[in-house]
């Protein structure tokens, strides 16, 4: 049987301080990717410069101006050539047998088109006392579905930051729509509900793999009264926009 090869895209925006700690862990994987692909989309910081630093083989480096989050994965995709392609997030880490469950995972469930992992929330500076699991989700999108691989439950799909995909299904139902999702400073999303709708429409299953887990940092910055309500308020945009888009509206 051939070798299933594997794509690791990183979206990659003003993230100078946490992406090195990103990539340190991709490359510290029991099984090693065939390509790390980081897109800068138009960072103003240094952080195309820590990714260069690096220095690894593996990774390749993109710039871009910036388009969004959903155009820099769309990139990353266009840019490689793994049999699966996993995306994650500038400010995660993966534990280090990530890439091996996944790719045991898709080896063993051949017609299954895309998986999601579970997401542990982590805080740096402490778990401020208000949270609460209404709070976490839209902040940090915690996921725990239990030990055992099973299909995602209706209503539930992987988080943006931990998701793989086979290829093939990437190209039959194409990828991510630049419409939406994060660009900049806006904090609009749904790019990911939007992808899985379409999957689903298909008739493609979506599977949970609890052995590939992935770390959410979340920072002080991320944990203020202003960001939530700005957070909240772009759900609702989010909403509307995805609903506009699935009318043709905006098409």
């Amino acid at each position: 049987m051939p070798k299933t090869t594997f794509t690791v895209v990183i979206p990659l925006y003003n993230k100078e301080r946490e992406i090195e700690a990103t990539l340190r862990s991709v490359l510290a994987q029991s099984r090693q990717p065939d390509e790390i692909v980081v897109v800068d989309d138009g960072s103003t910081d240094r952080s195309a410069e820590v990714v260069r630093r690096i220095g690894s083989p593996l990774v390749r480096l993109i710039q871009q101006p910036n388009a969004g989050v959903s155009a820099a994965r769309n990139r990353g995709i266009a840019e490689t050539t793994g049999d699966i392609v996993a995306i994650i997030d500038d400010d995660e880490r993966i534990v280090p047998e990530f890439i091996a469950a996944y790719i045991a995972f898709f080896d063993a469930h051949p017609s299954v088109a895309s998986a999601g992992g579970p997401i542990v929330a982590e805080y740096p500076a402490g778990r401020p006392a208000w949270m609460s699991r209404y709070t976490e989700r839209p902040i940090a999108n915690p996921i725990d579905l239990g030990p055992t691989p099973r299909p995602f439950p209706r209503g539930r799909i992987p988080g943006g930051g931990n998701m793989a995909l086979r290829r093939t299904a990437l190209g039959r139902y194409g990828a991510f729509d630049p419409q939406l999702g994060r660009r900049g400073a806006r904090l609009l999303g749904g790019e990911e509900s939007d992808l899985f709708a379409r999957l689903r429409r298909g008739g493609e299953q979506c599977w949970y793999v609890p052995g590939a887990v992935m770390y959410h940092i979340i920072p002080p910055s991320k944990l203020t009264r202003g960001y939530f309500d700005r957070l909240c308020r772009n759900i609702g945009v989010s909403q509307r926009t995805r609903a506009a888009i699935d009318g043709g509206l905006l098409r």
